[in-house]
């Protein structure tokens, strides 16, 4: 049976541009995952289907234990098979300094970032148990070992504990065949800068990376799909930057 690629935070950014990559790098039938943009998701899906793909459109909280249970029955329902997860779900708060991080706020960036990303983790580690083993990447952030000052302090934080999880996890998983690694994407052009409250952002200092430029969605894709394929088989417990240098 063909590997299956779960694609969590899939409807925009560089979830969508991994799904829609996908096919192109060896997975015929990917699962994606979205929280609120369902149009997003199904845009994507019709994109996969139109290259030739099975695609799956599932939705849940990433923050809430139990809708990921409820999704990985559905993916064992309607998918089985062997499978790699792309660990992507995550959201950022608006710029702001330390006054600005309210217990509210950053305990709702956590509950995103890193508990619902390490619940994800363990829901497919288990479905992977059951299912002829396969790969993760998380996704962490240049933020992680930057900081953010004045800008998304919490998110750096988040980031940085997705950091020391992928290294624990992957020591965890090597002697099963699961290898475990994370993109750290930089100064990268998506939607994300907006939700930050900055929608410029990139236009304002992509040009600040050593290569002169901001990077995209697509860019960070690759190197994915690269860690999870079979062409990365040696590689496990690594956090690979794509950050232009930065």
């Amino acid at each position: 049976m063909s590997r299956l690629l779960l694609v969590t935070g899939a409807s925009a950014g560089i979830g969508a541009a991994t799904a829609r990559l996908a096919p192109s790098r060896g997975w015929s039938r990917v699962v994606v995952h979205y929280g609120r943009d369902h149009a997003g998701a199904e845009a994507v899906a019709a994109d996969l289907r139109a290259a030739g793909a099975e695609a799956l459109v599932v939705q849940a909280d990433i923050a809430d234990p139990a809708a990921i249970a409820a999704m990985m029955a559905q993916v064992a329902a309607q998918a089985p098979g062997p499978l790699d997860l792309v660990n992507n779900a995550g959201i950022v708060s608006p710029t702001g300094s330390l006054a600005d991080l309210t217990p509210e706020r950053v305990r709702r960036v956590f509950e995103v970032n890193v508990f619902g990303a390490i619940e994800m983790a363990r829901a497919a580690v288990a479905y992977m148990r059951a299912h002829d083993g396969g790969g993760i990447v998380n996704l962490s952030s240049v933020a992680a070992r930057l900081g953010s000052a004045r800008q998304y302090m919490d998110y750096a934080a988040t980031k940085g504990a997705i950091d020391s999880f992928t290294l624990g996890l992957a020591d965890e998983l090597a002697a099963e065949g699961i290898r475990v690694n994370a993109v750290r994407p930089g100064l990268i052009e998506t939607a994300i800068h907006a939700k930050g409250g900055e929608p410029v952002r990139m236009t304002r200092i992509g040009h600040t990376a050593p290569l002169g430029r901001p990077g995209s969605a697509e860019e960070v894709a690759e190197a994915i799909l690269w860690l999870l394929s079979d062409r990365a088989g040696y590689v496990t417990r690594t956090l690979l930057d794509v950050g232009g240098g930065r």
